[in-house]
């Protein structure tokens, strides 16, 4: 063990005494071991590195590896070994074994000297069965894997300092105080899975999830119905494991499931390394944040802690946030951490006496909340974020009015959003609601936003707590003047001024900048293909601005007088609110009552005016911009289909655009129209149904054909193809679209009624 009173120079170099180890390294695939592999690979050529990795569908767990070096963490390598002669390299000094330590005991191969366990589940809030089989019975699988290898090497176990959990004042570093059952706890872990998959299937939740799911899908269809209220089940087990398992941290003294399941693990690896004699370094490092130096200033994989609140700031969407301002904001650069570890692993404790490491900086190098604060609005204020369309976003003046006036003003901006949720779902389909619809997300968005983190961070912005690095310091004083220019992990060396405006903010912005430079806006790419291709249509709403009751109210109109126009159109739109009732709850049933308006019409006498009149008023609605892409389809070889629930005398003068024309079939009896169908009509999941069997009888791949729709109802046919283009879209399509960042395109259409003369009328339609 590594004491204060060493002087400086006392070791061998750190490369010296790794030389010649075998290592085993887990979590090389996420943040913290890319750069413990990365250093290994740069600078300590005599150590021979066991790697242990997850294969995945497609990958197997060397090809993950190899991946790897194509990421920046690994552009020094690459810079001096080529990309071949890189993976030369790690083919010579790298071992790759398969395995899932979370999923049971791995195969590990004999001969180990080190093990080093970085892995582990690093969200704040997992479910709590999911934190336990990563955290605690994970790491229990790995060691007892390696030890059935014959292997008895040194541990150096990755944990975090926030493992003391809520407390306020000094915290040593040292094994934790608390008599928590960790066998006990994790036991219910995964028995609350159980449990609450259980409570999930109950008839009375069952009905709640459906219900809610055929709210909002029942246009689109039954499938889509009972895939969402699956769906929904599933985010209710996950929503109460991850409740249940916050509630049990924080009610034995934890923040976070978290920080509570790697204060189980501590425990049992120390049971484990006791029982074995073997020895153990626990390395608790404290916030950890992009590179200060290496591999490159500013490198950070992902984002971490800090990460999303510093670019929400900047983005002006965080009014307040809760948190002490004097209270300390323990960070850590990522390259302090790995090379504290790699010192800790070359110095080990003596088996039988654990040792714990503080990598943090609170204790030597405070960093206040309010200079964090001060820091980052520097940058933003010299380096302000574009906004789209509207010059620069405007970062706030945070007044630190404590946590209560904070929950008092999101309870007040989640009133408000929720009456403005109502009002835009309520609106009908245009460019303006959809600007509004924008405008209500980005609010709601906001607010969820500074909610859910004021409940994850909240604990870590209130700190009153300092955790000392006396260990730490005395580990590197003990270190030569050239290992710690070459591996620096000294908290007080860092200058948070620098750090966070010049190189941790310029890091996590980059990717917000260069999208901005960009035109984020899906593109429609319609390509030619030696295969076939379909592209296939709505049309009302999406060719045509009109629908079926317009159709209808045209007809009409031209058959009767005008002196009976009023009374007719009374007739119709007095029925629109009962019409729309049954249109939100079932798009067929809605057609079968309208369609009985057309019983008794004359066949021959609506043919007639469609062909000489009420055709001309579809020519004349019809979106030229709709025309141009359905001829642009053709022009590439492409099949186009036009799929409608309009009957079908109404689709024909649109037919010479497309190849195959699909309308509502009227039955027709004695040469006038039932009001029944012949048919039940296409919409919702019947159109996908159709066009999949379409596409399998013509050996068509649907990935690669489009479809073009305004409503959500026709969800289903938009996701059958590769292709989806909402067009115009209602508000639910809108958003799903945009979640999903499909094309949304406006077809701008005529607004007015078509200026076309009615004839005379005829005997066609009897009176309603």
């Amino acid at each position: 063990m590594v004491e204060k009173s060493e002087p400086a120079g006392t070791h061998p170099s750190i490369v010296e005494a790794l030389s010649g180890k075998r290592l085993l390294l887990t979590g090389v695939t996420g943040f913290l071991g890319q750069v413990v592999l990365e250093r290994l690979l740069l600078d300590f050529p005599d150590t021979h590195v066991v790697l242990l990795v997850r294969s995945q569908t497609g990958s197997t767990s060397m090809q993950r590896v190899e991946y790897l070096m194509r990421k920046p963490a690994f552009a020094v390598l690459r810079e001096r070994h080529g990309e071949q002669g890189l993976l030369d390299h790690l083919h010579a000094h790298v071992e790759v074994i398969d395995g899932d330590f979370s999923r049971g005991v791995p195969e590990i191969p004999g001969d180990l000297d080190i093990t080093i366990h970085s892995a582990a589940t690093v969200a704040f809030d997992p479910p709590i069965d999911e934190g336990f089989q990563t955290n605690l019975l994970g790491a229990l699988n790995l060691y007892e894997g390696v030890l059935a290898s014959g292997n008895r090497p040194n541990l150096l176990h990755v944990s975090t300092a926030y493992v003391a959990g809520v407390q306020k004042g000094v915290i040593p570093e040292g094994p934790l105080d608390h008599r928590v059952d960790y066998r006990l706890e994790a036991e219910l872990a995964l028995q609350a899975r159980k449990d609450v998959e259980a409570a999930s299937r109950r008839p009375e939740m069952l009905d709640e999830f459906i219900a809610k799911a055929r709210d909002e899908h029942s246009r689109a269809g039954p499938r889509t119905v009972a895939d969402d209220s699956e769906e929904r089940r599933k985010q209710w087990v996950t929503k109460r494991l991850v409740q249940y398992g916050r509630a049990r941290a924080q009610s034995l003294g934890w923040p976070d499931v978290y920080t509570f399941t790697k204060a189980m693990g501590e425990r049992a690896v120390e049971d484990l390394a006791h029982r074995e004699g073997l020895s153990l370094a626990i390395v608790r490092p404290s916030i950890i944040e992009s590179a200060l130096t290496h591999p490159a200033p500013g490198w950070i994989d992902g984002f971490k802690m800090a990460d999303p609140i510093i670019r929400a700031f900047g983005l002006g969407q965080i009014p307040e946030f809760p948190g002490i301002p004097e209270g300390i904001v323990d960070l850590i650069p990522v390259d302090f951490v790995v090379n504290a570890m790699l010192a800790v692993a070359a110095y080990p404790p003596e088996p039988g006496e654990p040792a714990h490491y503080n990598v943090s900086s609170g204790s030597r190098n405070p960093l206040r909340f309010y200079e964090l604060y001060e820091y980052v609005k520097e940058y933003f204020e010299a380096h302000p974020l574009p906004e789209k369309g509207r010059g620069e976003h405007k970062v706030p003046e945070w007044d630190f009015p404590g946590n209560l006036n904070v929950e008092k003003m999101l309870r007040r901006a989640e009133r408000l959003t929720d009456v403005a949720e109502k009002v835009v779902t309520h609106l009908p389909k245009s460019k303006q609601m959809r600007d509004a619809v924008d405008r209500v997300d980005k609010d709601i968005a906001r607010v969820d936003f500074v909610k859910r983190y004021s409940d994850l961070y909240g604990i870590y912005t209130e700190t009153e707590v300092v955790y000392t690095d006396d260990r730490v310091f005395a580990l590197w004083n003990s270190l030569s003047i050239e290992d710690q220019a070459m591996f620096p992990f000294d908290a007080a060396m860092m200058d948070w001024k620098y750090y966070l405006r010049d190189v941790h903010s310029p890091a996590v912005t980059q990717s917000l900048r260069e999208l901005s430079k960009r035109d984020r806006k899906p593109a429609v790419q319609i390509k030619e293909r030696e295969q076939p291709v379909v592209a296939v249509f709505d049309m009302e709403g999406t060719i045509i601005s009109s629908n079926v009751v317009e159709s209808y109210v045209w007809t009409r109109m031209a058959d009767l007088e005008p002196a009976e126009w009023p009374k007719e159109l009374v007739s119709v739109f007095g029925r629109i609110p009962g019409y729309l009732q049954i249109d939100r709850r079932d798009r067929g049933d809605f057609l079968r009552t309208f369609f009985r308006r057309y019983e008794g019409a004359s066949v021959a006498g609506v043919q007639e005016l469609i062909d000489h009149h009420v055709g001309e008023y579809m020519l004349q609605k019809a979106s030229a911009a709709s025309i141009r892409r359905v001829r642009e389809h053709r022009a590439a070889g492409h099949r186009t289909i036009l799929i409608t629930a309009a009957a079908e005398p109404f689709v024909q003068p649109l037919a010479p655009l497309f190849d195959i024309v699909i309308g509502a079939e009227l039955e027709e009896r004695d040469g006038c129209y039932t009001g029944f169908m012949s048919a039940p009509p296409l919409v919702g999941e019947a159109r996908a149904a159709w066009l999949k069997r379409y596409a399998m009888q013509e050996g068509i791949d649907l990935k690669h054909c489009y479809a073009y729709a305004d409503s959500y109802s026709d969800l289903p046919l938009l996701r059958a193809v590769g292709n989806p283009v909402a067009v115009s879209p209602d508000s639910a399509l809108y958003r799903y679209a945009r979640r999903k960042r499909w094309p949304i395109e406006e077809w701008s259409m005529a607004k007015s009624m078509p200026k076309v003369r009615f004839p005379k009328p005829l005997d066609t339609m009897r009176h309603i």
